[in-house]
């Protein structure tokens, strides 16, 4: 090709070279303006400022109905049954008779305890009248020797010793003598019977005679999480329903705390107090307990979004100066939407309401509050 024709050529390529050069060069700009920022973007989070609150909340736990007192009656002597006046669903009266035992070797002893007592007095009064009648006659010198009269006193004291010995050997057969009538311990219904008339008892090892219970009031135990039994109970009452009647309320009044949590639990018993005057309510009953807590200082309070929980940890995510903190919390009180939590946070804090795993601690972010 002629050299005239090469350089046309190549005056008619180099606009086109130029404007490719152009061209790459305006995209590499773009791409690493576009990387720049990129590189410096801030995500905008929502969040809100802690503030403390009342953390209070109703919830119903499990608990079982007992009888204000209960005991189990037993034949103190051996023998047979000879009357028998109550039946299970009795109610009867403190000092009441329920049975009364035919022993008729302990009656023999008795009269014969009795028959010693009357022996050993007429006997002690004699002494005492003879010792009496040498202590006056010993007043005229010479009528009555010192050694007799000594003599006669100690048979009068040995005759009174065998006298109080054998008043209080009676006392006993008559106290043996009385375990023949069973009587009811306390006021209440009797809810088991295991004899009937002939029945022998008296054996150690045999079941009770009886069992009564108190169930005019009664006791409700009512095992509370460890978490709440720092809190207080509102008006230090609750309302229970049972299974035999759920369309009606009760009211339990808070007597007592045992004071000690259950290791296997993890629980303190609770001790209420259930008026059954009518006894409707049966002792032995479940029921669901109705309490409403409340911590007797204000709270911190945050939706439970902002609670992330792995398994190391639970905690919630501080902006400080536009930085991310990651705070570990111990939950308090769960209340539904909100959780109560402890650790090393302050009122006029601001969290973040929907905390995330994946935004670490130390990054910058751009807050915006939450309506």
């Amino acid at each position: 090709m002629p050299r005239i024709f090469k350089h046309i050529a190549h005056r008619k390529l180099l606009p086109w070279i130029s404007l490719c050069v152009l061209i790459a060069g305006c995209n590499q700009r773009q791409q690493t303006v576009k990387s720049e920022n990129e590189a410096i973007k801030i995500d905008t989070v929502k969040v809100f400022v802690l503030r403390l609150d009342s953390a209070q909340k109703t919830i119903s736990f499990p608990g079982e109905l007992k009888p204000n007192e209960n005991a189990q009656i037993r034949a103190k002597v051996p023998g047979y049954i000879r009357k028998l006046k109550v039946d299970i669903g009795s109610i009867v009266k403190k000092g009441q008779i329920l049975a009364v035992i035919d022993a008729p070797e302990i009656n023999s002893h008795v009269q014969e305890s009795n028959a010693k007592v009357n022996s050993a007095q007429s006997k002690y009064l004699s002494s005492k009248d003879y010792y009496d009648r040498l202590s006056n006659a010993s007043k005229t010198e010479g009528v009555v020797a010192e050694s007799e009269l000594q003599r006669t006193k100690n048979q009068m004291l040995a005759d009174q010793s065998e006298y109080n010995a054998a008043l209080y050997s009676a006392s006993s057969l008559k106290q043996t003598g009385n375990y023949l009538t069973i009587v009811a311990p306390f006021s209440g219904t009797i809810t088991i019977r295991n004899i009937d008339q002939g029945s022998f008892v008296g054996n150690p090892n045999e079941q009770p005679l009886f069992e009564i219970e108190d169930n005019s009031v009664l006791r409700l135990h009512v095992a509370i999480p460890e978490v709440y039994t720092g809190a207080v109970l509102l008006g230090n009452t609750g309302d229970l329903i049972t299974r035999s009647f759920p369309d009606k309320k009760f009211k339990a009044k808070l007597i007592r705390k045992s004071g000690s949590i259950d290791n296997a639990t993890r629980s303190e018993i609770w001790e209420f107090e259930v008026p059954n005057t009518n006894r409707q309510l049966k002792a032995g009953s479940y029921a669901d307990v109705k309490l409403h807590l409340i911590r007797t200082q204000l709270s911190l309070v945050v939706p439970t979004s902002a609670i992330v929980s792995t398994l190391e940890k639970k905690f919630v995510i501080k902006v400080f100066n536009n930085t991310t903190q990651w705070i570990d919390v111990r939950a308090g009180f769960n209340l539904g939407d909100k959780q109560e939590v402890f650790g090393e946070l302050t009122s006029g804090d601001t969290l973040i309401i929907k905390g995330t795993e994946e935004l670490k601690a130390g990054t910058k972010v751009v807050t915006e509050l939450s309506k």
